[in-house]
């Protein structure tokens, strides 16, 4: 019958191309995106001077906008679920917008987290109070 039938998940739509020339860039774009995927889990205003953790990932984009690395280059060791967090939340936010003028890219951001559990991006940051 038509009722028992399952529909199937629509497929995340695939984000706008990116015309970022260089990772610094791109960055921007992956930034806008990260935030469309999460609204909800950004801190609105600006943050505490003393946030719970601060990480800086390392992120490759192929060139269908998939995450095939994510990198740590200064991991909040001191709160594993964030790390655990940061990568889930990155790795989930794809694809990414593709990098269309470099095929493939690295690009890095600052995740910086509140204890509410909400966070920033550096690259769109409201500051600090």
């Amino acid at each position: 019958t038509a009722s028992s039938k399952r529909a199937t998940p629509t497929p995340p739509a695939a984000p706008e191309p990116s015309n970022a020339r260089t990772p610094r860039d791109y960055r921007k774009d992956a930034a806008r995106h990260l935030y469309g995927q999460n609204a909800e889990r950004i801190f609105k205003g600006k943050l505490q001077p003393q946030l719970y953790a601060i990480g800086v990932l390392e992120v490759d984009i192929d060139r269908k906008g998939s995450v095939t690395r994510v990198h740590w280059l200064r991991a909040p060791r001191h709160a594993p679920e964030v790390v655990a967090e940061i990568e889930r939340t990155a790795r989930a936010a794809a694809p990414y917008p593709v990098p269309a003028r470099m095929g493939k890219v690295t690009y890095t951001d600052t995740w910086l987290w509140d204890k509410s559990g909400k966070f920033q991006l550096d690259t769109l940051t409201e500051g600090q109070l």
